[in-house]
């Protein structure tokens, strides 16, 4: 094409190779464990906090469902939580027993005081009683993860893709995680088992003696 030889270009439909997406960063079972002991409950935003970070790791919610949530989308006696993910999507997701012991100690002595006896409709608050923004809960998980020496940039996704991956190396079916993610394609849902792979081949070559 340059030297005049050729009318048309034969690589004009060709498309470049997709990039390998990045598999998504985690946390180890030690780290999380590290991060949710991070908050001083003894004041009331640590309580905040702690049930925060129980219900991020929890669950698997986005940032934006987890501050969207209202008290009345718990059911505390069952155990599972109702939230409205992209496109408005409502799904069930289940919640285990920490996170609601948190949970219940957060609105039973935490959430009045930081209220002041009116406060926003969403169940987890400011620090000035109104509603908790995407950026403040950003602020929370990384503020703790300096504490806990964990991550210094760690987000709010790193949990759910924590508890994703915590989640797949013990067994559980790769369906009922993408319905708890709220994926709506299995496709997202099995970059996970690339990550639990991985993982193998690693312990595998640490502690085989043939490796």
């Amino acid at each position: 094409m340059r030297e005049g030889r050729l009318e048309t270009d034969p690589m004009e439909n060709l498309r470049a190779p997709r990039a390998f997406a990045a598999l998504p960063r985690y946390l180890t079972p030690a780290q999380v464990e590290a991060l949710l002991a991070a908050p001083d409950v003894a004041t009331p935003l640590g309580r905040r906090d702690r049930a925060i970070l129980e219900v991020l790791y929890a669950t698997g919610l986005r940032a934006s469902e987890l501050t969207s949530l209202r008290a009345d989308d718990l059911d505390l006696e069952v155990g599972i939580l109702t939230c409205f993910g992209k496109g408005r999507k409502e799904r069930l997701v289940p919640m285990g027993g920490e996170a609601r012991r948190w949970v219940v100690r957060y609105l039973d002595d935490a959430r009045p005081e930081i209220a002041g006896g009116a406060g926003a409709a969403e169940l987890f608050l400011n620090h000035r009683g109104g509603r908790l923004t995407r950026m403040g809960l950003w602020g929370i998980v990384r503020r703790h993860a300096v504490t806990a020496g964990v991550q210094a940039t760690l987000t709010p996704h790193v949990l759910r893709h924590s508890f994703a991956t915590h989640l797949l190396e013990r067994g559980a079916d790769l369906r009922a995680l993408q319905a708890m993610l709220g994926h709506a394609d299995i496709s997202t849902t099995q970059i996970y088992t690339h990550i639990t792979r991985e993982r193998l081949r690693k312990v595998y070559d640490q502690f085989h003696p043939r490796a």
